[in-house]
C-alpha cells in the first residue's frame, strides 16, 4: 500500500511543489476526517482515498482531481459539508467531492427505477465537471481490487454493476487501460470458474505460441530497419473478459480466438505511420476489408489508429496497430490525458478525446432533459455506451459518426434536432432511400425537409440512437399535450354554453378550488386531462357554472349550440374510427375514450350501440369547411370474376384521383369475387365520383361502404 510521502515523491515528476504540497494537505486533512473508521478489511479508511489518488496519479491528472480523491469520502462518512471543504481548499475541489459523492449509492439492488434515477445523477455530475468521473471511475477500480473483503452475494452485484455501467463508460470516455482492468476483475468476482479456465488456457497457449510471437516481432523489426523506419514493435494480449465475451457472442472456440496473433508498433509521426503500414504489407499479405483507418477517421471516444489484418508465417492471421506515441497514450488513458497535455505540448489527440467526450455528455445532458422519467432516458442510453460505429459523409463533406445499424432519421437529428423533426425523405449517394433503411460506412446522406413536417410515431420501431429515439418522444408528447389541451378548451367551453358561461368568464377561486380537488397543477393540466378522456367536460362544467344557476338549470347535460367543429386528418388525440371510417360530408359524434382523446364515428356506426344517446360519452361534431387533408374509406364491391379486374379497378380509382391504400380480392364465390379496397378520398362528393368511376366497369355489380 503506498504512503503519502511515496505518492508525493512520484507527484514531483509532473506536479508544482505548491501543488504537490496541496495534494498533501488533502490526504492529512482526510485521514483527520475518518480516524477511527475501518475498511471491510480492517485497515484504516484513509488508506483507500489515498490508494485512489495513486490511481490517479498514474494518469498524471491534474492536482485538483488528486485532492478530491483524497476527500471524495468525506462528505458522506463524515460530518464535514460541502461549504467546509470549499472553504478549506476551493470550489472546484468542493464540486467534484460532492459531484462524486452522489454517486455513491449507485447501486444495483434496489428497484430499476432508482438504478435508472442513480445514472441520471452520473450524467448531471458529468455535465458539471467531467473529472467527476474519472474521480468515481478510479475510486470503483481500487474497489474493485479489495473486493476479496465483501460476502460473495455483494462481490456478484457490484461485479454486474461494474459490467453493466462503469467498463462502458470507461470504454465511451477512451479509457481502455482503466476498462480492461474494470472487466477483467470484474469477469473474476462474478463468474470465477469460468476466468479460472480461460486463465489457465491463455497461460498454456502463450507458452506455445512463444516461438511464433518473437518469429513475428522480430520480421516486422527487420522490415522496418530496412526501410529506414523507427517504431517499438511489441505482441499485444487479449485480455480475459474479452477472449470470453467473443467466445459468447460470436460462438467460437476458444483455439478460434487465439489462433489470431495481435501486435502493435507505436511511432512518432502520422506520416510514419502510413509508411509502416506500407512495409508490414510488402512484408505479409493484408486480408481484405479487414483494414481500417481510425487515424483519419477517430473513433467516438477519440481512439486513433491503423488497424489491418494479414496473412503471417505458417498460414497464421495476425492483426496489427500502428499508431504514434501521443495516440497510443490516448489509448490508453482517454480524456484523463487532457488533464496533462499542455505540460508536454499541444496534443491533438487528446484535445480531441476530450471535446469528444465533453460533446457526448452534453448529449446525454440533452437526452435527460427531454426524457419524460429515468427509465425512459437509461432506455435511450444503453446502445449509445456499445456503439459499433459507421461513418457517413454529409453532402458537403463532414464527418458523422453513428452506431452500427443506424438509419437517416438517426442522421438528420444528429445533424440537428430540427432536421429530424422536419425530415420527410432523404438521398444515400444521390439516390431516394426509405427513411428506415441501415446506413453503411462511406456513404453521402442527404435529408430532405419541409416546414410542414414532424415526426412519425413509427420512427421509433427503427431509429437507434438515444439522440434520436429521445427527441421523437419529445416531440410527439408535446404534440400530444398541445392537440389534448386544445380538445379540452373547446369540450369544456361547449358544456359550459349550458350555464350561459365560457372559460374565459368563470371565477378563478372556482378553478383554484377544482383543481385543488382534482390535485392538478395547472389550469393546463385539467384541460389536458378533458382532452385526453380521463376527466368528463360536462362534470368539470357543472363544477366551474355560476353561482347564479341552481342546479335543476344544468340538468341537461348536451351542450347547446352548434355541435363541436373539427379539422385536420388522424392527429393524437382525434382520432378517426377504423370501424366506419368517417369523411367530411358524413354525420359524424365523438366518442370521448378514456386515455385516448375523442374518437370520431358515423352516427349510423353500429359499434356505438347505446353510447349514441349517452350525452356523457358522446358529443355530436360538425366538419370544419377549410382543410386539405384525404382520409381512410373502405369499400366493399361485388366483381364478375375475369382476368384483369383488379389493374381496372385500380385504373377507374386513380382516373378518379384517388389513391388506393390496400386491396384484397377475397374469397370466390362461383363467378364473383368480393373485393375490398381501402382508398384516400378528400370528402363524399369525392367518394361518390370514385364510385361512379366504378360502376361504369361492366363486371362491377355491387358497391357498399361497411
Amino acid at each position: 500500500m503506498p504512503t503519502i510521502d511515496e505518492l508525493s515523491h512520484r507527484l514531483t515528476e509532473y506536479l508544482e511543489p505548491e501543488q504537490v504540497r496541496q495534494v498533501r494537505r488533502a490526504y492529512f486533512y482526510a485521514e483527520q476526517a475518518h480516524d477511527g473508521q475501518r475498511r471491510k478489511s480492517g485497515e484504516p479508511y484513509v488508506t483507500h482515498p489515498l490508494a485512489v489518488a495513486s490511481i490517479l496519479s498514474a494518469m498524471h491528472m491534474d492536482h485538483q482531481s488528486l485532492m478530491s480523491a483524497m476527500l471524495h469520502d468525506v462528505i458522506e462518512d463524515t460530518e464535514i459539508t460541502y461549504s467546509g471543504i470549499e472553504e478549506q481548499f476551493d470550489k472546484a475541489v468542493a464540486t467534484i467531492v460532492e459531484g462524486v459523492s452522489k454517486l455513491t449509492h449507485l447501486e444495483f439492488e434496489t428497484r430499476a427505477e432508482a438504478q435508472a434515477e442513480n445514472f441520471q445523477k452520473m450524467v448531471l455530475a458529468m455535465a458539471t465537471d467531467i473529472r467527476v468521473i474519472i474521480v468515481k471511475l478510479a475510486d470503483r477500480l481500487h474497489n474493485m481490487r479489495t473486493l476479496g473483503a465483501m460476502p460473495a452475494a455483494k462481490q456478484r452485484r457490484i461485479a454486474r454493476e461494474t459490467l453493466d455501467i462503469y467498463a462502458p463508460v470507461a470504454a465511451r470516455l477512451g479509457m481502455r487501460d482503466l476498462q480492461v482492468e474494470l472487466e477483467d476483475l470484474a469477469f473474476q468476482a462474478h463468474h470465477p470458474m469460468r476466468a479460472k479456465y480461460i486463465r489457465r488456457a491463455v497461460v498454456k497457449a502463450r507458452g506455445q505460441r512463444r516461438d511464433i510471437i518473437t518469429q513475428i516481432e522480430e520480421s516486422i523489426r527487420t522490415r522496418l530497419s530496412m526501410e529506414g523506419l523507427k517504431g517499438i514493435v511489441s505482441g499485444r494480449e487479449k485480455h480475459l473478459y474479452s477472449i470470453y465475451r467473443k467466445m459468447k457472442t460470436q460462438r467460437k472456440a476458444f483455439v478460434d480466438i487465439m489462433d489470431v496473433f495481435a501486435f502493435r508498433v507505436v511511432t512518432e509521426s502520422v506520416d510514419e505511420c502510413y509508411r509502416i503500414l506500407g512495409a508490414v504489407h510488402n512484408l505479409y499479405k493484408p486480408v481484405p476489408g479487414r483494414f481500417k483507418d481510425y487515424i483519419a477517421i477517430p473513433k467516438a471516444n477519440g481512439y486513433q489508429s491503423l488497424h489491418t489484418a494479414l496473412f503471417g508465417a505458417r498460414d497464421i492471421t495476425i492483426e496489427v496497430q500502428i499508431r504514434t506515441r501521443e495516440m497510443d497514450a490516448v489509448a490508453s488513458q482517454g480524456i484523463a490525458e487532457h488533464s496533462h497535455y499542455k505540460m508536454y505540448g499541444d496534443s491533438d489527440s487528446a484535445v480531441g478525446s476530450y471535446n469528444r467526450a465533453r460533446k457526448w455528455v452534453q448529449g446525454l445532458l440533452e437526452m435527460q432533459q427531454r426524457a419524460g422519467d429515468s427509465m425512459e432516458f437509461i432506455d435511450h442510453v444503453k446502445k449509445d455506451l456499445f456503439p459499433d460505429e459507421v461513418y457517413v459523409f454529409t453532402p458537403k463533406g463532414r464527418i458523422l459518426e453513428l452506431p452500427n445499424g443506424a438509419t437517416p432519421i438517426d442522421f438528420a437529428y444528429a445533424v440537428h434536432t430540427d432536421i429530424g423533426n422536419s425530415c420527410v425523405s432523404c438521398r444515400i449517394n444521390k439516390r431516394l432511400a426509405p427513411l428506415s433503411q441501415p446506413l453503411q460506412s462511406g456513404q453521402t446522406v442527404e435529408v430532405v425537409t419541409t416546414p410542414r413536417a414532424q415526426p412519425n410515431m413509427a420512427w421509433l420501431n427503427f431509429v437507434v440512437t438515444g439522440k434520436a429515439r429521445s427527441s421523437i418522444r419529445h416531440f410527439l408528447k408535446n404534440q400530444q399535450r398541445h392537440e389534448s389541451v386544445e380538445l379540452g378548451r373547446r369540450l369544456l367551453n361547449q358544456f359550459l354554453g349550458n350555464y350561459g358561461s365560457s372559460l374565459d368568464a368563470i371565477d378563478q377561486e372556482k378553478m383554484a378550488q377544482v383543481l385543488k380537488d382534482s390535485n392538478l397543477a395547472s389550469q393546463q393540466d385539467l384541460l389536458e386531462e378533458i382532452g385526453m378522456g380521463n376527466r368528463m367536460a360536462y362534470v368539470v362544467a357543472r363544477q366551474l357554472k355560476p353561482d347564479t344557476m341552481d342546479d335543476e338549470s344544468g340538468e341537461v347535460s348536451t351542450p347547446r349550440g352548434k355541435p363541436l367543429a373539427i379539422q385536420g386528418a388522424e392527429g393524437m388525440v382525434l382520432q378517426y374510427a377504423k370501424c366506419c371510417h368517417p369523411i367530411p360530408g358524413d354525420t359524424i359524434i365523438g366518442h370521448i375514450s378514456s386515455g385516448r382523446g375523442m374518437v370520431v364515428h358515423r352516427t349510423d356506426c353500429r359499434n356505438l350501440g347505446s353510447l349514441r344517446d349517452d350525452p356523457q360519452k358522446c358529443i355530436f361534431l360538425d366538419w370544419s369547411q377549410s382543410g386539405e387533408e384525404e382520409y381512410a374509406v373502405s369499400l366493399n364491391i361485388e366483381v364478375e370474376s375475369q382476368r384483369g379486374i383488379i389493374a381496372n379497378l385500380a385504373s377507374a380509382v386513380s382516373s378518379a384521383s384517388a389513391n388506393i391504400i390496400k386491396i384484397d380480392s377475397g374469397e370466390r364465390e362461383g363467378q364473383m369475387y368480393k373485393v375490398e379496397m381501402e382508398l384516400l378520398v378528400a370528402d363524399r362528393v369525392h367518394l361518390a365520383r370514385v364510385i361512379r368511376k366504378l360502376r361504369r366497369l361492366r363486371p362491377v355489380t355491387r358497391i357498399t361502404r361497411p
